[in-house]
């Protein structure tokens, strides 16, 4: 393969970690305002059943995920990483611009959360194709120096998408009344999306096919069912088990306690004053980015195995620790709010918390191409992946709410990230392959 020029590269780049900020913004969007959603579209006497079905409304968008990497998943192996690129982000795009126009329950009556239901699925489906193929399209454009460090970037666009979609909402109920935004305010986040798909979609549309996909046009090794070959190797079986259980999970169990939970944690338990909270979740997401970025080169010094494995038994280590000091820093803090000690302490633990997230997550996109071979490689990488973000990460708020309850206590719950990244560690240690040098046209 010939070597990446890097102005070609930073395009690709460019184009690709924009269009995937695209996609976690407009699936985020969802999740930020389905308090809003739960009486236009779910109406109801009962507030909490309402505000549950706007749940379920998102959380149908996580479950559809994996269908989504099996679809396009295999097509990117069939007809070519970029074509699936353009198709995922104009589903996703189409979507998200039509919950932006669509009739309120008072409007149209049922159709309204029939069509809300329907266009959430569209997102999940898009989501589940553009989340896990991007990292396989940028790592084949990287070359084979510096995959780590040149890759890692892409890890920032979910946490930029959470950041960028609250503060646009944040900026929208200080500029509206209360009743401007219920009527109209919050369909502003999605009629901007218009403007970033316009953006995206041209940045792509410039864009060539991956030169491994290219090179296996040419000698006509593309697989005619790669998902079907991928369950049928014992080898590709193992690995998908691997990026499943202990990189995709393990980052997704981080993801959850690091970039939602705290703020949930701070709130509820602790009783810091949201808008406090939402400056240290903002400190805590800025604070990731050049973590990210460390960890992504670090596995190009040392390997991505030692880097996952660390940030696994880190988080493992930490999780319970760090959020029982959480609330005692936090509640000493609230006892004598001059002393800014105890804020600067709970930057120090949130910074700790992002440091075991982005050792993981820093090396992931090298790692879920350097896995599998070129031929099957975009529906190997996509399908767990995608599992383990839709259905172990998408269902941790659920489980780790219900133990707290069952348990009578606000950190119960946490246990279960915690067990489930100790056994993720201890199975990377064992069994996780190391991928630094290998060949992506394998």
């Amino acid at each position: 393969m010939s070597p990446q020029n890097p102005h070609s590269y930073r395009k690709v780049a460019i184009a690709a970690c924009f269009g995937t900020f695209l996609e976690w913004y407009d699936f985020l969007t969802f999740a930020t305002l389905a308090v809003v959603f739960a009486p236009l579209f779910f109406p109801s006497t009962d507030l909490n059943t309402a505000l549950l079905a706007s749940l379920a409304t998102f959380g149908v968008g996580m479950v559809v995920r994996p269908i989504g990497a099996a679809l396009f998943g295999s097509m990117g192996d069939r007809i070519g990483r970029k074509p699936v690129f353009m198709i995922t982000i104009a589903l996703m795009g189409a979507a998200t611009v039509s919950v932006g126009f669509l009739p309120t329950y008072a409007q149209i009556g049922i159709w309204s959360p029939v069509l809300l239901v329907g266009l959430r699925l569209l997102q999940g489906l898009s989501a589940g194709g553009e989340i896990g193929g991007s990292a396989v399209y940028l790592t084949e454009h990287a070359g084979n120096e510096y995959r780590g460090f040149k890759t890692s970037f892409l890890q920032l666009m979910g946490p930029l998408g959470i950041l960028f979609s609250t503060l646009q909402i944040a900026l929208l109920r200080n500029y509206l009344s209360p009743e401007e935004f219920q009527s109209w305010g919050w369909r502003v986040p999605f009629w901007i999306s218009i403007v970033l798909l316009l953006i995206a979609f041209k940045a792509r549309m410039a864009l060539e096919e991956t030169p491994i996909f290219l090179e296996l046009s040419k000698t006509h090794q593309q697989s005619e069912s790669p998902l079907l070959n991928n369950f049928r190797d014992p080898q590709t079986r193992k690995r998908m088990f691997l990026l499943f259980f202990c990189v995709s999970a393990g980052g997704a169990v981080l993801f959850f306690c690091v970039q939602v939970y705290t703020a949930i944690f701070l709130k509820t338990s602790v009783k810091l004053a949201p808008e406090l909270v939402d400056q240290l979740s903002i400190y805590a997401t800025l604070a990731l980015f050049p973590l990210t970025i460390f960890a992504g080169w670090l596995s190009d010094k040392i390997g991505r195995k030692p880097v996952i494995v660390c940030g696994l038994f880190l988080g493992a280590s930490i999780i319970l620790p760090a959020f029982q000091l959480l609330k005692i820093i936090g509640i000493e803090y609230l006892n004598s709010p001059a002393n800014t000690f105890h804020l600067i302490f709970i930057g120090i633990l949130l910074t700790s918390l992002s440091l075991a997230l982005a050792l993981v997550v820093g090396p992931q996109t090298a790692m879920l191409a350097e896995l599998f071979p070129a031929k099957t490689r975009n529906s190997a990488a996509t399908l767990p992946h995608n599992l383990a973000a839709g259905w172990i990460g998408g269902l941790l708020p659920l489980i780790v709410t219900w133990l707290n309850q069952r348990w009578q206590s606000d950190s119960a719950g946490l246990w279960y990230p915690t067990i489930f990244l100790a056994a993720a560690a201890i199975i990377a240690a064992l069994y996780l392959p190391e991928t630094r040098k290998v060949s992506l046209l394998d």
